[in-house]
């Protein structure tokens, strides 16, 4: 019979954060794929865990999937670590799971913690709609074209950023999407933990006169409902509203329900369009 894949989540600070399931999970297979084995033999340390290991990153995460999905065709079971949180959340695991899957090889995930869902759970934001957007992308090309969808965004907005890129990250958000509702977590479940419920500027003015330390999480708020009739208003307030007007009625309404929508869209009332027309 063929083995398993196991997606074992590892904590992403506190070490009691780790479940039991995976424990026994980590002791009872033949063999754990680790992002970086020098991290995770820690972690194996601290539990007292003997089975052996294998890397698995980012520079080998094509040719060694394939290496790994091999053994389990032969028997062997596998789990897959990360060097905290859960594996596939902006890690090279996601390649192995694709691979697994093509061979008909059984991938099970072993819940615990995510970086991205616990800082949204104390955030302060809107937590039941959002996007993971992970690091944004180096290339710039790239990196604007995802600044220029997030405008648009009305969920919850997650995004990792390392301490020396902070600042940059942090003007860029504010020159792409305004002066917005952030909630800065800086090293969550460790000992200096910090929840920083502030705007894009307020955090600006705190990190230009503090240097960034620790692993963060920025959770921004998603584009408003208000905002979003407020700039309809305004693209509508560029055209003449008999214009407007003839928009409606080609449409096929009548001229009273055409009214109807055009005070709607400008935010007036159907007796100033009236007026206006006339």
């Amino acid at each position: 019979m063929p083995g398993k894949l196991y997606l074992c989540a590892t904590p992403i600070g506190n070490l009691e954060d780790i479940t039991l399931r995976v424990l026994t999970t980590l002791k009872d297979v033949d063999l754990i794929a680790a992002e970086d084995t020098r991290h995770s033999i820690k972690l194996l340390n601290h539990f007292q865990i003997k089975t052996p290991m294998t890397s698995y990153h980012e520079y080998n995460k094509v040719e060694k999937a394939r290496m790994l999905v091999e053994k389990m065709k032969e028997g062997l079971n596998v789990a897959l670590v990360t060097d905290a949180g859960t594996p596939g959340i902006s890690d090279p695991g996601e390649e192995l799971v694709r691979q697994c899957h093509a061979a008909g090889i059984a991938v099970t995930s072993l819940p615990g913690p995510a970086a991205c869902i616990t800082a949204l759970t104390v955030s302060g934001l809107g937590t039941r709609r959002f996007c993971f957007e992970a690091f944004l992308p180096a290339d710039k090309k790239e990196r604007f074209r995802i600044l220029e969808e997030l405008k648009r965004e009305t969920r919850t907005i997650i995004i990792y950023e390392a301490p020396h890129h902070l600042v940059k990250t942090l003007k860029e958000l504010k020159e792409a999407l305004g002066d917005r509702k952030i909630s800065i977590c800086r090293e969550l479940t460790k000992r200096y933990e910090e929840v920083f419920p502030t705007t894009i500027s307020g955090a600006l003015e705190r990190f230009l006169l503090e240097e960034p330390k620790g692993e963060f999480v920025f959770v921004l708020e998603g584009r408003t409902a208000e905002e979003m009739k407020r700039e309809e208003q305004q693209e509508w307030e560029n055209i003449p509203i008999e214009e407007h007007m003839e928009r409606y009625m080609a449409a096929g309404m009548d001229k009273k329900q055409a009214m109807k929508e055009v005070a709607r869209d400008r935010g007036i009332s159907k007796r100033d369009v009236y007026q206006q027309l006339l």
